[in-house]
């Protein structure tokens, strides 16, 4: 388990709450010697109250991170909140949020003063505000002034608050905050001795297809902790905790313009191992993109071209000597969904002016059916898994979305070295161009013929399906790569 440190100006002014070992003042905390505190496992949350450029509790923030510690707040934090410019920049996109809360009458007055205790507060309703905070300027203690101009609420002032500024139900929702926050500081040495590192799994509880399912989850926390790993389950709540942990392992669909990416760009930032990582992201996302990519590098593909907004009107004519049928598929779909089977020239002009209405390009590729996909699971540049899934009974896709309700087909999973070996090259050769994450290579076996039809990234790994081969071992390799990666991340300087 990492080391915490909980850096006060003095003592006294943690007297209203729990004693804990990890509390160490600032003189205490400056003065040790450095090569005695460079440990980039080491927490500090910094409740110093003089924040201010190159005051006490500004070098507190600033000798951690140059410790290689993780703090929070960070420099950076700092001085963006010196800077009202920068606030503003930051804190921009609230003006939805504060229009929602207005439309409801959960803002008092022409004025009110918020304080927020690590993305929460004691106001009822203005919870996600609070998180939002948070989440843009991680600071432990904010104080946040809101004024109403012109009919418009807006924020006029934000500031670091003190720790000896809190009073009775505040203090309560601080400890309580701090705990949920860091559960690491209510533990007793020993068994904080238990755990090497911290990983976090992003998870959604209400996602109808994730990645992972419950029981997967479970094993992928007792594989962790077998491992000296603590695992907790977070979700997109949890954004501002990020620094925490030491690496991040994301469980929910991910998408570009979507939380998931922005918090794997943000561990990412925070010095965190990442799977999986932005880029991986960035490039498995886009169907265009893979596309392109898997042509260039001559991996093998179905055929296809690009279609732009501006064919519309030629479609028809581009479209006359295509055979068909074939696949119009959205950049960006997930789960069979976003893709349409084109049956006509006239099905395609149709289909094609619905689908430009929310994307510039579409791929449109020769249709090859069979009775399923290869789902061959890559992680680390070697093969994880190798599972068969059917197409859904009826339909011509392994999902099917057309009945109001979500179908899929059969599956069946399979050692490696019983895959066809032209699959498994094919699998590895694309996810070379990609990275080192965790990949999940969707083929097609045609007669002789072997093509990749796209390469996702965060794959499913759900216990009852992909691990049928491995069993256990399947978790226990996922969390041994984490756990190489975390032991270089500490060993590598600065």
């Amino acid at each position: 388990m990492a080391p915490l440190r909980i850096v006060v100006d003095r003592l006294s002014d943690w007297r209203p709450y729990y004693p804990t070992e990890d509390l160490i003042t600032a003189a205490d905390y400056l003065a040790r010697d450095a090569n005695g505190e460079q440990d980039g496992a080491t927490h500090v949350i910094n409740l110093c109250s003089g924040l201010d450029y190159l005051e006490t509790g500004y070098y507190v923030s600033l000798l951690a991170q140059a410790r290689g510690q993780r703090v929070l707040p960070t420099v950076e934090t700092l001085n963006q909140l010196s800077r009202k410019a920068l606030v503003d920049l930051q804190l921009e996109s609230l003006a939805p949020l504060m229009d929602e809360l207005a439309r409801r009458g959960a803002l008092p007055g022409e004025a009110f003063t918020l304080r927020v205790m690590f993305g929460e507060c004691l106001e009822e309703g203005l919870g996600r505000l609070a998180r939002r905070l948070f989440e843009r300027l991680p600071c432990p203690l904010l104080e946040a002034r809101f004024q109403r101009r012109q009919g418009l609420w807006r924020l006029t002032r934000l500031k670091p608050l003190a720790l000896t500024a809190l009073r009775g139900a505040e203090q309560d929702l601080f400890a309580q905050a701090l705990n949920r926050h860091s559960r690491k500081v209510w533990r007793t040495p020993k068994a904080r001795r238990r755990y090497r590192y911290d990983l976090a799994i992003l998870v959604d509880p209400g996602e109808a297809l994730p990645p992972s399912n419950k029981s997967a989850l479970k094993q992928f926390i007792r594989a962790g902790r077998r491992l000296g790993i603590d695992v907790s389950l977070i979700t997109k709540r949890d954004e501002g905790r990020l620094a925490e942990f030491d690496a991040l392992f994301i469980r929910e669909t991910t998408s570009l313009d979507h939380h998931t990416y922005r918090m794997a760009r943000r561990a990412e930032h925070e010095g965190l191992v990442v799977i999986d990582d932005p880029r991986s992201i960035l490039r498995c996302t886009n169907k265009v993109y893979l596309h392109e990519l898997l042509r260039a590098r001559g991996v093998p593909a179905p055929d296809g071209l690009l279609l732009y907004r501006d064919d519309l009107p030629r479609l028809a004519e581009k479209a006359a000597g295509l055979q068909f049928p074939m696949v119009l598929k959205v950049p960006d779909g997930a789960f069979s969904r976003g893709v349409v089977k084109i049956a006509s020239s006239e099905q395609l002009v149709q289909e094609a002016e619905r689908l430009f209405a929310s994307s510039a390009l579409l791929l449109l590729q020769e249709w090859l059916p069979t009775d399923f996909d290869w789902r061959i699971g890559v992680l680390d540049g070697k093969v994880l898994f190798a599972s068969r899934y059917y197409m859904a009974r009826g339909h011509w896709q392994i999902y099917d979305h057309s009945r109001g309700r979500t179908r899929s087909g059969g599956f069946t999973t399979h050692a490696p070295e019983d895959v066809p070996k032209p699959v498994i090259r094919a699998a590895l050769k694309a996810t070379r161009l990609i990275g080192d994450g965790l990949y999940g290579v969707d083929l097609k076996q045609v007669g002789e013929r072997v093509v990749v039809i796209e390469v996702n990234d965060n794959p499913n790994l759900d216990a009852g399906v992909e691990d049928m081969v491995l069993g256990p071992r399947l978790y226990d390799t996922v969390m041994a790569v984490f756990l190489e990666r975390m032991e270089a991340n500490r060993r590598r300087p600065g």
